[in-house]
């Protein structure tokens, strides 16, 4: 099976999900707790477990980014073991 995107996009697209994972996920652990500093202004949303819902949407989401990525970025790796012209 060959690539559909270059070895940095696959793997630059890891990293930026893995990021995107960690920082949503305490994200969204703080609106289900309803922490003070995230729902307890005046313009801060009500419902935090509602937002937590949202929040891990997005991190199934880029879940689902890190697993595509991060199986193009071992295509990578198998294709250039095979000593294929990159070109």
């Amino acid at each position: 099976m060959k690539p559909l995107v270059s070895a940095v996009q696959a793997w630059s697209c890891v990293v930026i999900s893995i990021f995107a994972i960690v920082i949503l996920s305490t994200l969204g652990l703080l609106f289900k707790a309803n922490h003070p500093e995230l729902v307890g202004g005046d313009e801060d949303p009500e419902d935090g477990a509602t937002v937590a819902a949202t929040v891990f949407i997005a991190v199934i989401i880029y879940a689902g980014f890190l697993v595509f990525c991060g199986l193009q970025g071992l295509l990578h790796i198998r294709e250039s073991r095979r000593g294929a012209i990159a070109l």
